[in-house]
């Protein structure tokens, strides 16, 4: 069996000759069987909390072996305003942060979202008044602010936009313990 244990670095050159298709769910894991598209045989041997994005790199413990990662097809639900909102715009982004409220995971597009199906979810938002369809596509939803776990270590953030933030954002932060507060006027 084929052991793939290293993501490699997108300047890495290009020596991808074998490509592994996976569900989003499946591409959350760090440990997993699976057959690559060739009908080889290999296993997933990554860091704890790696998610693989389809186009990710993926090397054989002997570098012999590359492996792109491609996102497959699935079933999900895709998310719009309707036809005849007053404010779609405001519509989607209600919906946006009853999903997020939830941690679900959703893919974001102009006007639309994606999300895997769900008949709870699929009632909430249709009481939001959005129209939700089925769609069948690859799933890749955001990593979120903290990255999602995705990490490429060779990035200088960590590959993580929402860490670096923070960290500028705290490194700036006064001692809010030391501050004296006034009440807001009326």
């Amino acid at each position: 069996m084929l052991r793939l244990d290293r993501l490699l670095a997108p300047e890495t050159p290009d020596g991808a000759t074998r490509r592994l298709t996976l569900r989003y769910a499946e591409r959350c894991k760090s440990r997993l069987r699976v057959e690559l598209d060739d009908g080889t045989e290999a296993g997933l041997f990554l860091p704890r909390g790696t998610v693989l994005r389809s186009g990710d790199r993926l090397a054989a413990e002997d570098a012999a072996v590359v492996v792109e990662i491609r996102a497959a097809t699935e079933e999900l639900y895709e998310v719009r305003a309707t036809h005849d909102a007053v404010d779609p715009h405001f519509d989607l982004l209600r919906g946006t942060y009853h999903l997020g409220n939830r941690h679900v995971p959703v893919q974001l597009a102009p006007g639309r979202l994606r999300l895997e199906r769900d008949t709870v979810l699929r009632e909430l938002l249709l009481r939001l008044r959005l129209d939700v369809r089925h769609v069948e596509a690859p799933f890749e939803p955001e990593a979120g602010a903290y990255g999602g776990g995705h990490r490429h270590d060779h990035d200088t953030t960590g590959g993580m936009l929402g860490e670096s933030l923070s960290r500028e954002a705290h490194a700036a932060t006064p001692d809010f313990a030391s501050m004296r507060f006034q009440p807001l006027g009326r």
